[in-house]
């Protein structure tokens, strides 16, 4: 198609939503409205990922060993435990250590209650390896494999925790496709609407220009730039105020929910709108080339 071509296709689709401006405002406030719930049900899931991630990295499997058993044996251990292609990282305490730690979290306001601990560490048993995962969806098998290790007493993890996510991560996903696919045949079905009254209004014209010889593709061109369009700007629109919402909105919960909010991590605007606008604009235009495209294709046997 020529340049000359090009420009009257694209002055023919923008003439075409200016004549048939209510279904025009009609077709981009459905789109924008799908946009947006599509994209606050993304943001969720990204949201939901997010944590899924960083909770991996805070919560460990905890592995402690059987009574008296020799550093050589606990270093044996932990090599083993390392070796595994699912620990991501692992960190050991002494039974010291974590005296130390227990004695600065209960005796911090009284030290001289731990004075009497000194020669008899309540805790001598207590050495351990914290394991993180590079996947929290492998913790059961995981803490199934490290039971059979010999040597070890004791394996601490968070299961409720990790199921809460999982699950969540599930029932987003059933829900979000659902919704995602009715809200794409909503914004579908009306952008065809609006195509074809462009149609019905063109229909001779475009019968005269079949019949001397133009293609398929320079007559049905206007119609799919006019639903193109009216998906691009329907989705610029929701896409905008996400972007000016999104922090604000964080901002409300974590002031709302106080300490609880404080120890979600939300995933920052950056890496949420990385997805968001490409996702939004692309099922914006694919709306209105879906829509176009199939409204034309009827009209164009002679």
């Amino acid at each position: 198609m020529s340049a000359r071509s090009a420009s009257y296709c694209v002055k023919q689709g923008l003439v075409n939503i200016k004549r048939n401006k209510l279904y025009s405002v009609a077709s981009i406030g459905t789109v924008a409205a799908c946009i947006f719930l599509i994209s606050v049900i993304l943001a969720i899931i990204i949201n939901v990922n997010y944590m899924e991630k960083e909770l991996e990295q805070k919560v460990g499997v905890t592995v402690f060993f059987e009574n008296n058993t020799p550093q050589e044996k606990i270093d044996e251990i932990g090599k083993q435990i390392k070796a595994d292609k699912r620990v991501k990282s692992m960190k050991f305490t002494s039974a010291e250590k974590a005296w130390s730690d227990f004695k600065e979290d209960y005796f911090k306001e009284d030290p001289e209650l731990a004075k009497g601990f000194e020669k008899n560490n309540p805790l001598a048993n207590s050495a351990s390896y914290t394991i993180y995962l590079k996947n929290i969806k492998t913790q059961d098998q995981f803490v199934k494999d490290v039971k059979k290790i010999e040597g070890i007493r004791k394996v601490k993890h968070s299961q409720k925790a990790k199921a809460t996510l999982t699950n969540l991560e599930r029932l987003l996903g059933y829900v979000s496709i659902a919704l995602i696919i009715i809200l794409l045949g909503v914004g579908i079905f009306l952008i065809s609407n609006t195509v074809m009254i462009g149609i019905n209004v063109r229909k001779e014209e475009i019968k005269i220009m079949k019949l001397i010889g133009s293609t398929n593709s320079f007559v049905r061109a206007p119609f799919v730039i006019e639903g193109v369009t009216i998906g691009l700007i329907g989705s610029i629109i929701p896409l905008v105020i996400m972007f000016v919402v999104y922090s604000k909105l964080i901002g409300l919960i974590i002031s709302k929910f106080g300490v609880f909010a404080r120890n979600i991590s939300f995933a920052p605007q950056s890496t949420v709108f990385a997805i968001l606008i490409p996702v939004g604009i692309g099922i914006g235009m694919g709306i209105g080339l879906i829509g176009s495209f199939f409204s034309i294709r009827k009209h164009l046997k002679v």
